[in-house]
């Protein structure tokens, strides 16, 4: 996904809770504590039908509140989705990776918020308990699957 896909899928912070509440809950929030179904947004009045914070939920079984970021990669931070989703569109696109002063310049950050991001999503990219499968059309450009064993250096082949 390039960089105009990025910002037309996901214009606002809004379009990036609503994607990751999809990927996470397929449109049925549950809460993460006890794995309730009954939950509500959080400030939602009966009456009007008023939707409060974007993202927070309260669950009705054991009265805690959470977010579709809790426990991801996301959790915590105080950056906008979208500036996420731009890092790791910039980090998998980039041919010999991307440095924490250029990501900085491209997000409007500083240099050490970005390079907390790159490190946050490197340590998801190479954590094993939650493997990515592939779906749809892969390309892998320059890279070499199977084939024959390259030969052992020797000393006896000097």
């Amino acid at each position: 996904m390039n960089l105009i896909e990025v910002f037309e899928r996901f214009p606002t912070q809004e379009a990036c809770i609503e994607h990751l509440e999809q990927i996470r809950w397929r449109g049925t929030p549950v809460c993460l504590h006890c794995k309730s179904e009954s939950v509500a947004h959080k400030n939602e009045t009966q009456e009007e039908g008023k939707v409060g914070r974007t993202g927070r939920y309260n669950c009705h079984e054991c009265r805690a509140t959470f977010k579709v970021t809790q426990g991801t990669v996301f959790h915590g931070m105080k950056i906008p989705l979208q500036k996420w989703f731009v890092a790791i569109a910039l980090l998998t696109n980039a041919k010999k990776s991307l440095s924490s002063h250029e990501l900085s310049r491209d997000l409007d950050l500083n240099q050490k918020s970005a390079w907390y991001i790159m490190t946050r999503i490197r340590a998801e990219m190479a954590n094993k308990t939650n493997p990515i499968v592939l779906q749809g059309i892969i390309e892998a450009d320059e890279t070499y699957i199977g084939g024959k064993p390259c030969k052992e250096n020797k000393k006896e082949d000097r």
